[in-house]
């Protein structure tokens, strides 16, 4: 995998880029989110290691540039504790993850395995993102299963965008009202389990297979 980190900590840029090498990892790394945009221009990484604090132009501002400019690469976001807003800020602005810093060199390893093996699509498909039978695009904002047209509100659709993201595995409770809804609380109402309800509806019209699995206290996961 070729990855560039955009991260302005020169000694935890140094750390990250020697630890994914000894992993085979191809790693370019830069400063600040002007090079990382001059970078992905240049040349073709299948992964952006992108922190949110950045001289001149922050994290965030970098992942709306690069979707602006239709480059859908997956971006793993680096924030550090407790900045919840930023975190949101970046997902919403088209994010795929983020890992709050410092973190193992394993653990951001895993997760762009985990994003890249996600993304499953190629410039010349365009942005989709596929589960199963299921195929989401993030910047059309449609959704489509077993071929058919499914029509979504925003909080399905994001709620559906998760789910595919992290297809193969389980997204929690509250990893779903942080970034569905922008929450860090826990709110009174069960308003995860009732937008699932409301997509698992949708989804299964015209007599189609439920595509959502439920764990119970573990999350939601789609089969693949």
């Amino acid at each position: 995998m070729n990855i560039l980190i955009v991260e302005d900590d020169a000694e935890l840029a140094a750390s990250l880029a020697a630890d994914l090498t000894t992993m085979n990892y191809t790693v370019t790394t830069v400063v600040t989110g002007r090079e990382a945009l001059a970078e992905t221009a240049r040349q073709v990484f299948d992964a952006l290691l992108l922190d949110c604090m950045l001289p001149e132009m922050d994290g965030v501002s970098v992942v709306k540039a690069l979707r602006d400019r239709g480059q859908m690469l997956p971006v793993l976001m680096l924030s550090a504790l407790g900045r919840s807003v930023e975190k949101v800020e970046g997902l919403e602005a088209g994010a795929d993850d983020y890992v709050v810093k410092p973190a193992p060199a394993s653990e951001i390893a895993a997760r762009l395995k985990a994003l890249v093996r996600a993304r499953n699509w190629t410039a010349g498909e365009g942005d989709t993102l596929t589960a199963g039978l299921i195929v989401v695009s993030p910047v059309q904002h449609r959704a489509w299963y077993d071929g058919q047209s499914v029509d979504l509100t925003q909080f399905e659709f994001k709620l559906l965008l998760e789910l595919v993201r992290h297809r193969g595995g389980y997204v929690g409770r509250q990893m779903l009202l942080e970034r569905v809804w922008g929450y860090d609380f826990e709110p009174a109402t069960n308003i995860v389990e009732g937008l699932v309800r409301s997509l698992r509806r949708k989804l299964v019209g015209n007599g189609r297979a439920d595509p959502i699995i439920t764990k119970r206290g573990v999350g939601y996961s789609l089969r693949c």
